[in-house]
This record gives C-alpha cells, sequence and structure tokens, in this order.
C-alpha cells in the first residue's frame, strides 16, 4: 500500500493546479491515465473568460452565465468564480503561462465568444489549454512532494461504508466510521505492469475530465470516459444534470481528422455558417446569428443538415487577411492546411460534436461531494456553474477557481493518519480468453448513443438506449466480475454507467431546455428544477471482495 495526504486522479488544469496549490504543505499523488499531458485541457482552443477591463464588469460576466445556464446556474456560485476569475488568471501569469499580447503589447489580447457580451476571453493564440497545460506539468514534474504516476487508472474508490471493521486496521478516527462513508483512497491500476495498487489518502479528489468518448462523434481525446463520474457515483455520491451535453457546433470534417475543433474564436472574430452553395442560414434560427449560445448554433446546424440531407455545413473566414488568420488562428490554419483546406480561401467543412458534459458528481463550492474526505473539480463535477449549457470558455476557469477553493479546504484540516486498507484480490479471477466483447460494445454503444441521445431526442429514442445499457452492463458486470481487469474493460465499464446516468436523466426531464431538447416536450416549464440522481446501495468494492 503507498500512502499520501493527498490523492488526485487525473492531470488536466483541474488536477495540476489543485496540486500546486496542495505541495508545499501536503504529499499529493497524481495519477494520470497515460501521460501528463494527455488531457482535454491540454486541447483547450479558446481560452479562459475572465473580467479584465474597465468596460466590462463581474455583474456583466455573471449575467451572460446564467443566459446561457437556462435558469439552472447557481448565481452564488457563479458570482463565485466569476468574481475570483481575475486572481486565477493572474496565478497563471505567475506560472509563467505566455497569454498572447495586443499588438502594441500594451496588454493581454482579449477575444469574444458566443454568449459573452464583451472580449474578456485571455488566451494563448488558439492553443490556450496547451500553455496552460505544459507550464504547469513541469511545475508538477519537478515538485519534490508530487508522486507522478503516468500510465495508471483509477479503478474505484475505497470507502469506509465498504471496508468492514475485520478488513481495515486503523488508528482510531471517528472520520473512517462506517457511518461517515469517507473516502480513503483508491484501487489504481498500473497499465505498464497489469498490476492494481492500493493506494490511501487523507484526501482523495477525482479530476478525470468529461465523458465525450460515449459518444460516436466527439471533440474530446480518448481518455474522456467518464472514470470519476461513474467511480463516485459507485461510491455513493449524487450526481446531478447529466442529461445535459454540449454539442460544439464546429468539428472539422474530414475523414483523415480526428476530434479537431474549430474553435468558437473563429465566429468570434467573424466566421461565418454557410450552406454548401454559400448562403448563411443563422438568420433564419437566431438573432445572435454565429454568436447565439452553442446548443442555438448545434441545434441550427443539425436542422439543416437533416432537413438537406447534407454531409456537413461550411464556416467561413475567408474574408480575412491571411496575416490576421495565421496570427489569430494559426494551430487551426496549420491543421487544416495539413488536410488540404487553406481557410484563408476557403471556407471549412465542420459537424456538430460531443464536446462537454454539464452534469456530474454533485459538489459544494469547495468542490466536497457528499463523501467525507472526496473532492470532484473539473468536467467531472457539477458544481452549478453551468446550469443547462456551459457559456464558452468558462471550464478552464471552473477548473482554476474551484482547485483553489479545494485545497484551501484541504489545507485547513488537520493531519490524520490513514488507515491499513486491503489490497486487490485477483484469487477468483482469470485472464479474458477474448476480449472482443469490449471492442464490440464500446462500438455499439457509442453509436446508439448517438442516435438516439443526441442533440434531439425523443421518448422512444431514450427508452431504446436505456434497454440497450441494461442488456449491456449486464455482460459486463460478468465479464468484470471472472476476468482481470484492463484499461479498456474499467472505461467501457464507466462509460457504461455514464451513459445509464445520462439516459435516465434525460427521461426524467419532461421539458426542453438549454442543452437538453425532446422533440416531445418542446416546451421550457416556468420553474427551473436540476435533476438530481441518488445511489441506492450501488456497491463497487464488494462486487470483486478484497482481502
Amino acid at each position: 500500500m503507498q500512502q499520501f495526504d493527498v490523492l488526485i486522479i487525473g492531470s488536466g488544469l483541474a488536477g495540476l493546479s489543485t496540486a500546486l496549490r496542495l505541495a508545499e504543505h501536503k504529499k499529493v499523488c497524481l495519477v494520470s491515465k497515460r501521460s501528463i499531458n494527455d488531457t482535454a485541457s491540454d486541447w483547450a482552443q479558446g481560452g479562459i473568460a475572465a473580467v479584465l477591463t474597465d468596460d466590462d464588469s463581474i455583474e456583466s460576466h455573471v449575467q451572460d452565465t446564467l443566459n446561457a445556464g437556462g435558469g439552472l446556474c447557481d448565481e452564488t456560485v457563479t458570482k463565485m468564480v466569476a468574481e475570483q476569475a481575475k486572481g486565477a488568471v493572474q496565478w497563471l501569469i505567475n506560472q509563467g503561462v505566455g497569454f498572447t499580447r495586443t499588438a502594441n503589447d500594451q496588454g493581454f489580447h482579449l477575444s469574444r465568444e458566443g454568449g459573452h457580451s464583451h472580449r474578456r476571453i485571455i488566451h494563448a493564440a488558439d492553443t490556450t489549454g496547451h500553455a496552460v497545460q505544459t507550464t504547469l506539468s513541469e511545475k508538477v514534474k519537478q515538485h519534490p512532494n508530487i508522486s507522478l504516476l503516468e500510465n495508471h487508472i483509477a479503478v474505484d474508490l475505497i470507502t469506509a461504508r465498504k471496508m468492514s471493521k475485520k478488513d481495515v486496521q486503523q488508528p482510531p478516527a471517528s472520520d473512517y466510521h462506517s457511518d461517515a462513508n469517507a473516502c480513503l483512497g483508491a484501487y489504481v491500476l498500473d497499465k505498464t505492469t497489469g498490476k492494481v495498487i492500493t493506494i490511501a489518502a487523507q484526501n482523495t479528489v477525482l479530476a478525470t475530465g468529461g465523458a465525450g468518448k460515449v459518444y460516436l462523434y466527439t471533440t474530446n481525446p480518448d481518455i474522456s470516459t467518464g472514470d470519476g463520474m461513474a467511480m463516485g457515483w459507485r461510491a455513493g455520491c449524487r450526481v446531478a444534470n447529466m442529461e445535459f451535453i454540449q454539442f460544439h457546433p464546429t468539428c472539422l470534417f474530414h475523414p483523415h481528422a480526428k476530434s479537431f475543433l474549430i474553435s468558437e474564436v473563429v465566429r468570434g472574430e467573424g466566421g461565418l455558417l454557410k450552406l454548401p452553395d454559400g448562403s448563411r442560414f443563422m438568420p433564419e434560427h437566431d438573432e445572435r446569428l454565429e454568436l447565439a449560445p452553442r446548443d442555438v448554433v448545434a441545434r441550427a446546424i443539425d436542422f439543416e443538415m437533416k432537413k438537406r440531407g447534407l454531409d456537413c455545413v461550411y464556416l467561413d473566414i475567408s474574408d480575412k487577411p491571411l496575416a490576421f488568420i495565421e496570427s489569430h488562428f494559426p494551430n487551426i490554419y496549420h491543421r487544416c492546411l495539413s488536410y488540404g483546406i487553406d481557410i484563408s480561401k476557403t471556407p471549412i467543412p465542420v459537424v456538430p460534436a460531443a464536446h462537454y458534459s454539464c452534469g456530474g458528481v454533485m459538489t459544494d463550492d469547495k468542490g466536497r461531494t457528499d463523501i467525507k474526505h472526496l473532492y470532484a473539480i473539473g468536467e467531472t463535477a457539477c458544481t452549478g456553474l453551468h446550469g443547462a449549457n456551459r457559456l464558452a470558455s468558462n471550464s478552464l476557469l471552473e477548473c482554476l477557481v474551484f482547485g483553489q477553493t479545494a485545497a484551501a479546504d484541504i489545507l485547513s484540516q488537520a493531519n490524520k493518519a490513514s488507515p491499513r486498507l486491503p489490497d486487490w484480490d485477483e484469487s477468483r479471477v482469470t485472464d479474458a480468453d477474448e476480449e472482443v466483447l469490449i471492442t464490440h460494445t464500446w462500438e455499439e454503444l457509442r453509436r446508439f448513443m448517438w442516435n438516439y441521445v443526441g442533440i434531439v431526442r425523443t421518448d422512444k429514442r431514450l427508452s431504446r438506449a436505456l434497454h440497450r445499457i441494461h442488456m449491456l452492463r449486464d455482460e459486463v458486470d460478468e465479464f468484470y466480475n471472472n476476468f482481470k481487469i484492463s484499461n479498456d474493460l474499467i472505461e467501457l465499464r464507466n462509460l457504461l454507467q455514464v451513459a445509464q446516468l445520462i439516459v435516465e436523466s434525460a427521461i426524467s426531464r419532461k421539458e426542453s431546455r438549454g442543452l437538453h431538447f425532446s422533440k416531445d416536450h418542446p416546451q421550457t416549464e416556468a420553474e427551473p428544477i436540476p435533476t438530481v440522481l441518488e445511489p441506492l446501495n450501488y456497491d463497487s468494492l464488494l462486487e470483486r471482495k478484497s482481502k
């Protein structure tokens, strides 16, 4: 058993920022599923929303967030995040992140994105996430108090409720009594050796990102399999607003391009959405045109594609000078050019794709979950900031602010001894004779989630999806209980769990609001009510008894 003060699962911005804020006073273990920089944060293009100029205001940022959120944002949390945004950005600047400056070098260049009433997006060209990720990851790798476990994937959380007294030898500590359901650590698979290690920690942080890989088309990297959401649910946490999946309107449509996002900043700087004949269609859908919130634009594109039988629509920024394009969108320009698309001369073929999960494990304003000593931060969590639809560039901001509040809460606690935890038991399982079940189930899940639980939903489609999920979960659970675990099996198990939560949440919402649009319930109810699911005695660790 390895023992730390804090275990952080996930190496994106949420995990990195939390680790660095804790490391001066705590011994931290940071678990990364692949390499430390293989994260959704690294892929983020747009930037970070913050009020940085005198012509903008906290109130305006809050109101823009509330407007996008469809009535489901927690106003207190939204105000807290907006107020702390400037300090969070300054913290990144102090860490050495090189944000883009204005042409005269008199300050930072700020862009505007859909749903924002002001230019308030600070960015590093169009690779903001990469700039932030690489800067912070180098500091993490050099810090003596942070132990980095790359190529490790968490299997499940260890909680006091699931550990009987005879299983856990521990010093007297009321926090670890079974009634408290405190988190004690996690089982983690070393993907290099195939061995499961036990990590005990006084506090555990879920920062594993979203679940975009539950859909056939997504802008997310392959690691986005909803691990933290599924583990939190199995451990006994409530989840909220899981039906609100943000589909980014503009993902590059090309047979050789995988999950490449065309940033919203392109529309913010004047890019126009067009049909194949060159005519615009957003004037038919919303008075805000291309700068309408993402859910509006995604539904408009989906409508036009289905109405006209199109494979894609087009985003045109070719009226801008080449120098402007190269300076504002260098990554997008060169990536498209590698596929034979010169965006300074021709429109970009785009389609919507699953992009962001607005729901997740429920937390308070300090990132605390229903389970003592367990925190959730970033896309894994539902903090109340995003409501029914996330405002552009509020996601990296949320990671920073809640990384700070969670770290402060952890640092305020007195040190306590961790219990002795049981080892992972593989004495009753064997090597899998074939992996075809995992591959086929993964493909089937992602396809029917795209077809039945996508941008536009119906009761019948949702019912069909839930029926298929139940059948597949039975098969995968049997596989999980009889064979040695692998990275693919863990991810598939988590995706099926998250898919079930998404569908059950969608079925329970008998209206259309924000990112959830139902043809059977097109109206929006007067009172906005969050969707909250509570686990019913779900056990993860007792499915396979520990020693």
